[in-house]
């Protein structure tokens, strides 16, 4: 309770005062990058003196122990290569950071956020994303890298099957919105083409299905997706109260 309390005034303070201050959120997936990488390393020079001293009898156990350990040390690099925040609250943005690039987000433009829920059967599921629904397109679609916008066109699209509409027994229905249409039009009249486009689309679509335009996986927060919604809110709230 008493760590609610603080966290509330602590968004309030940074989404209303003066400071230049953000909130932070480092992605669990970022965490003990350098000890993995060390532990990889550990176990490298492990397999290599076993290799080296041991009997001939056990060098296949050693291979096995040093293809462990170059693995573990490729996670830990990856993990190294993530930025060290994967989001960034402001008063005026929410930011999200990846190796790729960036997107950014203005408050005015968000509409609402909220973890999306489809049915599977008589149950209801929550997905492991925080959905953003946002109302202009334009200011995200003019931040965003086209790199970025290339990965998360692959790393999103199997949420366009989680709609029991699109549920595919045979597993080979892509349907007509896996292709993306090349050209966008925005409300302004502008009409963006290329990837920026397929993404447009991509967003669109997965409004018509879920209900959010932006999705931002569970592994890229500190803390479950219904606690990062609370502090969402909290921060939308307090830069709405009067100063």
């Amino acid at each position: 309770m008493l760590f609610g309390q603080l966290l509330c005034s602590w968004c309030y303070t940074i989404m209303s005062g003066s400071e230049k201050q953000v909130i932070q959120v480092r992605a669990n997936a970022k965490r003990n990058g350098l000890t993995t990488l060390l532990i990889g390393f550990g176990v490298i020079l492990v397999s290599a003196l076993w290799l080296a001293y041991g009997p001939n009898a056990l060098n296949l156990p050693g291979f096995f122990l040093c293809s462990a350990g170059i693995v573990t040390v490729l996670i830990g690099w990856f993990k190294l290569r993530e930025p060290d925040y994967s989001i960034e609250i402001t008063p005026q943005h929410i930011t999200y950071h990846h190796r790729l690039g960036l997107w950014q987000v203005a408050w005015d433009d968000i509409v609402r956020f909220d973890q999306p829920t489809v049915t599977h059967g008589i149950e209801y599921k929550k997905l492991d994303v925080v959905g953003v629904k946002i109302s202009n397109y334009e200011g995200f679609l003019k931040s965003i890298s086209p790199r970025l916008a290339t990965h998360l066109l692959m790393e999103q699209r199997p949420l366009l099957f989680q709609a029991p509409d699109r549920a595919c027994t045979s597993g080979s229905c892509a349907g007509d919105d896996i292709l993306h249409h090349t050209k966008f039009t925005l409300p302004s009249g502008k009409v963006l083409t290329g990837v920026q486009a397929m993404l447009a689309n991509r967003m669109k679509q997965l409004r018509d299905t879920l209900g959010y335009d932006i999705f931002i996986s569970a592994s890229e927060l500190d803390r479950e997706p219904a606690a990062f919604i609370g502090l969402l809110r909290e921060c939308h709230q307090s830069r709405m109260s009067p100063s």
